[in-house]
């Protein structure tokens, strides 16, 4: 079976809610989903999630080739775009080919991509992550109720804006959370919102009064020595990564002791987690894969030996795919079906109407420029808010 082409579609999550985080929300609670179609001369095709506009530029290096050999595949992409260098949206068409390789590798065994990969059992831990930093503290309250009804032991918050606040929202998580156990695990996510002396200081505030699991991404994803600052001074984990492209960018993290939960993106694939993974565990170190639609990454996060548990989003999944997933018991529960177990129904994303907004001005992917925690008097972050 060879690779003869490629198609790309764009569907969208109705989150039913404002999702966002510190750097912007989406009020309408509608996100685009880009969707990457890998074609073969066997009458398979492999599905990639994720942004994919350099895909030509990157195509070439598979085009013709065995989409078994996934990891080599990898590897000639890399190498394909060498010179010009791979980072960003390059970086992203490479994860969705990889993606799309991996999903065609697991549907030529007949069998599930966490199969393939050698995980011995379907279900992975996760936490809950509402992508909540745009709720009213009713709607907040109310969004991780039903996370503790699915059996949900730990959450992770948006915020980084205003400490009380935070605080106050970590108190309502846990006691949501207490239904399930007594000591809840509980994240603060402030996006790379804080400078090294807040993040030392807004860290320790917060664990005054909260038994804080981890903090994640207290500062700019490049700055390894102010991360391992971080780390020394406060008692919490210091989790970043999310944001890295390739192993190569995880190193100054490693060297310098900056980080105790090591993340990954899923929107960077399959290959990039399991090199990160096992470069984690090489250092003694967890996993944790951070959440995106359909929960691509599962089914590696299931087969790696030190996966923490996978962060997610929300209980629905786009317009026009379903999803050999459950949702239950504090995680996920990966089905049978060949692949990723994720199936597209073009008709039903073509009859669709609804558009999605994350990089419109205003979503969390466009950062808003503006003062840190601390330097904004406490009326106008209020009336920010």
């Amino acid at each position: 079976m060879r690779i003869t082409g490629y198609r790309s579609l764009t569907t969208v999550h109705d989150w039913g809610r404002p999702v966002g985080d510190v750097n912007g929300v989406v009020e309408a609670g509608v996100t685009e989903v880009p969707i990457l179609l890998l074609e073969t001369d066997g009458g398979l095709t492999g599905v990639g999630l994720g942004q994919h506009a350099d895909i030509a530029r990157v195509f070439p290096a598979v085009e013709g080739e065995d989409p078994r050999a996934v990891s080599a595949l990898y590897d000639r992409m890399l190498s394909y775009v060498f010179k010009s260098g791979h980072a960003g949206a390059t970086y992203g068409a490479i994860a969705a080919v990889d993606m799309a390789l991996w999903d065609l590798k697991a549907k030529m065994a007949g069998e599930p991509l966490w199969r393939t990969l050698g995980a011995r059992d379907r279900f992975v831990p996760g936490y809950a992550s509402g992508l909540c930093y745009g709720l009213t503290d009713e709607a907040f309250e109310a969004h991780y109720k039903q996370w503790a009804e699915r059996g949900f032991t730990a959450a992770k918050i948006k915020g980084g804006r205003d400490v009380e606040r935070d605080i106050h929202r970590l108190e309502i998580a846990a006691e949501v959370l207490r239904r399930n156990t007594d000591r809840p695990g509980l994240m603060l996510d402030v996006n790379e919102c804080w400078s090294r002396k807040q993040a030392v200081r807004l860290t320790s505030e917060v664990e005054a009064r909260v038994d804080l699991t981890w903090i994640e991404e207290p500062l700019r994803r490049w700055d390894a020595e102010g991360h391992a600052i971080v780390s020394r001074a406060i008692k919490a984990a210091v989790a970043t990564g999310e944001n890295l492209t390739g192993v190569d960018q995880f190193t100054p993290l490693f060297e310098s002791k900056a980080v105790d939960v090591v993340q990954t993106g899923s929107v960077w694939g399959i290959t990039h987690f399991n090199r990160v993974a096992m470069a984690a565990h090489a250092h003694n170190l967890p996993v944790s894969p951070v959440g995106y639609d359909c929960n691509p990454v599962a089914h590696a996060a299931a087969a790696v030996p030190n996966m923490v548990g996978i962060e997610i989003q929300d209980f629905n999944f786009p317009v026009g795919l379903s999803v050999d997933q459950q949702i239950m018991d504090g995680g996920l529960v990966l089905g049978d079906c060949p692949g990723l177990g994720i199936e597209v129904d073009e008709a039903a994303i073509t009859a669709n109407r609804l558009s999605g907004t994350w990089s419109k001005s205003g979503g969390p992917h466009v950062r808003p420029r503006r003062a840190g925690l601390g330097l904004v008097p406490a009326s106008r972050a209020a009336a920010e808010r």
